[in-house]
C-alpha cells in the first residue's frame, strides 16, 4: 500500500485519512476543530480504513472512534498539542521553507556525534532554545547532534523512551516546525543530525494502540511493557508503520542518522526481521535522494550481526555503540566495580577495546552468567561509537552522577584522561552534553504521568533497577520537577575557570583529530596498542600507509607516576599535546618536547595524564 499514514492534507481543501484498525468493525472520523464534523471511513485491504474530507486543512483536530464508542487519537498523529490524551492535528508537511539546499549529509567516518536532551539543554528546554547553542558546538568541532527521543510523550518531562505517539513531535519542545527550524540551522552550519528513535516499546500513559489493532506480542516482554508484534500473525503492517516512521523522519524532517534505542529487546523470529527491512527501506532510500544517511544502533548483546552486511546474515546497520569501551575507561578511572562494571578492571580491557571494539567477544560474564558476545575485529573502526558518558551511563546510575562528580580529586586529571581516550580513539567519539566543559548538574531520570499509580509503579522499577549496584540511600523522586529542573545545564560555565580549560582542551582534542591525518582516519588495522598493567599504562601509536602520517600517544591511567618503555619507530616524534602542562592546568610536565627514536623509547608520564607525539611525512 502506497497511501501515508494519518492525516495528509492534499492542498485542495481536503484531507485524506488512512489508520490500521483490524480491531474494529467500524471507524469514523470526528473533526473537532475549526469545523465539526464526522465522517465514515471505508474498510479496504488488510484492515485499513481510509476517508477523504473536504473543508480540512491545517490546524484541524480530529479523533477516530471505533465502533461507535471509544474515541482515540491517530497512532500516525503527526502533532499532538493537546497532549498524549487530546486530539491529533493535521499538519502541512511541506509548508517549512528550508534552507538547507545542496545539503547530502556528511561521511560517517567523520562524524564526532554531540548527544543532548531537548528539556535540560537550555532553560526553555525547546528546539528554538537550541539553536544559539550551535555555533559553540560548530566552534567546538562538533560535526553531528543527536537528539534524545522527541516523540509525543506524557506531560512536559520525560527522557523520550516514553513516547506514544511515533510521528508526533514533542509539543513542549516546539512541534514539528520547532524539530524542523533546529535541523535546518544545524545544516546551515554543516552539522549534521541524528535522531534517538524508539522502536522497542511505547510508554503506558497514552498508549491506544491496542485499541486498533495487534501492534504488540503476547508473547515477547521488554523491561519496559509488552514488545511489538513484529513477527506474528498481521506483523506486516506493524512493520510497515515503523518503516514509514523512519523514512519519515529521514524526508520531512532531513534527519541525517537515526539511533535505535535498545534493538536487543526487539524479538522477531522472522526469515527477514524487521530490522532487515528497515535498512534495505534506508538505504534504497540514500540511494534514491542521492543522501549520505545512516542507521545506528544500540544493542548490548555485542553481536557483530547488527552491523554486518545482509549478504552475510546482518542487518546491515551502518554503526552501533559499543558499550564495552565506556565500562573499560569508566573502571579505570573511578575504580568502581559494581553492577556490569564488576565485569572489568585494569588496562587489559581497555587495549582490547581499542584494538577490537567489543571486549566480551565470546567469553564469559561474570555480570551475566553466561558467555557474551562475538568478536568485532573485523568490524571497520568507524562502525563503533564509543563515549566516556551518554545518557544512560550518567542517568541511570541513581544519583545521575557525571565523570566530573565520580574521579574524586583528581578529577580534573581524570576528565582530561577520558576526553583523550574517547576523542583520539580509532571509533566515532561521541560527547555527552556539557562534559566539554565539566557540567556539575546531575542528569537524573524524570517523568510527568498523570496517573498516581503509574508514578509510583516507576519508582519502583528505578529502586529494582538500583539493586545489582549496592548503592546506598534512595534515588530522586522521579515524579518531582525539582529532579528536572536539577538536571538543566548552566552553560555559564563554559567560560569560567577550569571549566573554560577543559573546554579548550576538547577543542584542542578535536582539532588534532581533525588536523592530522593518522587520527582522521577511523582504522583499527593502522595501530598498535600496548597495555603496561602494572604501571596502569597504555600506548596507542596509529598511522597512515607507509609512514605518510604517525601519531604516538602514552597514557597513565594510575595515581602514581609511571616509566613505561615501548617500541617506536625509529625517528624525531614532536609533541603536539602534553595534559599534565599547566597550560591545561596540570601539575606541570617534564616529558620533553621532541622524543628521539632508535627503535624504543622511554618516558615518565605523570600521574593521571597523557601526551600525544607526531611524526611529520618525511621526518627523519
Amino acid at each position: 500500500m502506497s497511501l501515508t499514514l494519518g492525516a495528509t492534507w492534499l492542498g485542495d481543501g481536503r484531507c485524506r485519512f488512512l489508520v490500521w484498525a483490524p480491531h474494529a468493525q467500524t471507524v469514523e472520523v470526528l473533526v473537532l476543530a475549526p469545523q465539526p464534523q464526522t465522517a465514515i471511513m471505508e474498510r479496504i485491504e488488510r484492515g485499513y480504513y481510509e476517508a477523504i474530507i473536504a473543508g480540512v486543512g491545517p490546524g484541524s483536530l480530529y479523533v477516530y472512534r471505533l465502533d461507535g464508542s471509544h474515541e482515540r487519537p491517530d497512532p500516525a498523529s503527526r502533532f499532538q498539542p493537546q497532549g498524549v490524551h487530546g486530539p491529533s492535528q493535521v499538519v502541512d508537511t511541506q509548508a517549512f521553507e528550508w534552507g538547507d539546499d545542496g545539503w547530502s549529509g556528511l561521511p560517517l567516518e567523520s562524524y564526532l556525534i554531540y548527544e543532548l536532551h531537548v528539556g535540560t539543554f537550555t532553560p526553555e528546554g525547546t528546539f528554538d532554545g537550541a539553536i544559539p547553542h550551535l555555533d559553540d558546538l560548530k566552534d567546538l568541532g562538533v560535526t553531528a547532534v543527536e537528539l534524545m527521543p522527541v516523540a509525543q510523550f506524557p506531560g512536559a518531562r520525560n527522557w523520550g523512551y516514553d513516547g506514544v505517539y511515533p510521528f508526533a513531535v514533542q509539543a513542549s519542545y516546539g512541534g514539528p516546525d520547532g524539530l524542523r527550524r533546529l535541523i535546518n540551522a544545524c545544516h546551515q552550519r554543516e552539522i549534521a543530525v541524528v535522531l534517538d528513535v524508539v522502536y522497542n516499546h511505547l510508554g503506558p500513559e497514552g498508549n491506544y494502540f491496542g485499541d486498533f489493532g495487534p501492534y504488540f506480542s503476547d508473547r515477547y516482554r521488554t523491561p519496559w511493557g509488552l514488545g511489538f508484534n513484529f513477527d506474528g500473525p498481521e506483523s506486516d503492517e506493524v512493520v510497515r508503520f515503523f518503516v514509514e516512521n523512519a523514512i519519515e523522519w529521514l524526508t520531512e524532517f532531513h534527519v541525517d542518522a537515526l539511533r535505535l534505542d535498545a534493538i536487543h529487546s526487539i524479538v522477531d523470529l522472522c526469515a527477514r526481521p524487521f530490522l532487515a527491512e528497515l535498512s534495505q527501506a534506508v538505504r534504497t532510500l540514500a540511494q534514491r535522494l542521492d543522501r549520505r544517511v545512516y542507521l545506528i544502533a544500540e544493542s548490548n548483546l555485542n553481536d557483530v550481526r547488527v552491523i554486518r552486511p545482509p549478504q552475510l546474515g546482518g542487518f546491515g546497520f551502518d554503526a552501533q555503540w559499543n558499550d564495552d569501551f565506556h565500562r573499560a575507561l569508566h573502571t579505570l578511572l573511578t575504580g568502581e566495580r559494581n553492577g556490569y562494571y564488576c565485569d572489568f578492571g585494569g588496562v587489559e580491557p581497555l587495549a582490547k577495546a581499542l584494538t577490537e571494539g567489543f571486549v566480551y567477544s565470546g567469553q564469559y560474564s561474570r555480570y551475566r552468567r553466561r558467555r557474551h558476545g562475538n568478536s568485532s575485529r573485523l568490524i571497520p573502526a568507524h562502525r563503533l561509537v564509543v563515549f566516556a558518558q551518554n545518557h544512560d551511563q550518567v542517568g541511570n546510575r541513581m544519583l545521575g552522577e557525571r565523570l566530573s562528580a565520580l574521579v574524586s580529586l583528581v578529577s580534573f586529571e581524570g576528565l582530561k584522561l577520558a576526553a583523550g581516550t574517547t576523542i583520539l580513539s580509532p571509533f566515532i567519539p561521541l560527547l555527552f552534553m556539557g562534559e566539554e566543559y565539566g557540567e556539575t548538574a546531575p542528569f537524573q531520570y524524570f517523568v510527568d504521568h498523570s496517573d498516581p499509580a503509574l508514578i509510583e509503579l516507576v519508582r519502583e522499577g528505578r529502586r529494582k533497577d538500583f539493586a545489582r549496584f549496592d548503592w546506598q540511600g534512595d534515588p530522586p523522586d522521579p515524579a518531582e520537577e525539582s529532579t528536572f529542573l536539577r538536571s538543566r545545564l548552566n552553560h555559564a560555565l563554559a567560560g569560567q575557570g577550569s571549566h573554560r580549560v577543559l573546554r579548550g582542551f576538547y577543542k584542542e582534542l578535536i582539532a588534532l583529530r581533525k588536523r592530522l591525518p593518522c587520527l582522521a582516519r577511523p582504522s583499527k588495522e593502522d595501530m598498535a596498542v600496548r597495555a603496561f598493567e602494572k604501571e596502569k599504562a597504555l600506548t596507542v601509536r596509529r598511522w597512515v600507509g607507509a609512514g605518510a602520517s604517525e601519531a604516538l600517544m602514552l597514557f597513565n591511567f594510575g595515581d602514581a607516576p609511571a616509566s613505561v618503555r615501548a617500541p617506536v619507530p625509529a625517528g624525531e616524534w614532536q609533541k603536539h599535546l602534553d595534559s599534565a602542562e599547566e597550560r591545561w592546568h596540570g601539575r606541570g610536565s617534564s616529558i620533553p618536547e621532541t622524543l628521539v627514536s632508535e627503535g624504543e623509547v622511554a618516558i615518565n608520564l605523570s600521574p593521571k595524564a597523557f601526551a600525544l607525539f607526531a611524526r611529520a611525512p618525511g621526518a627523519p
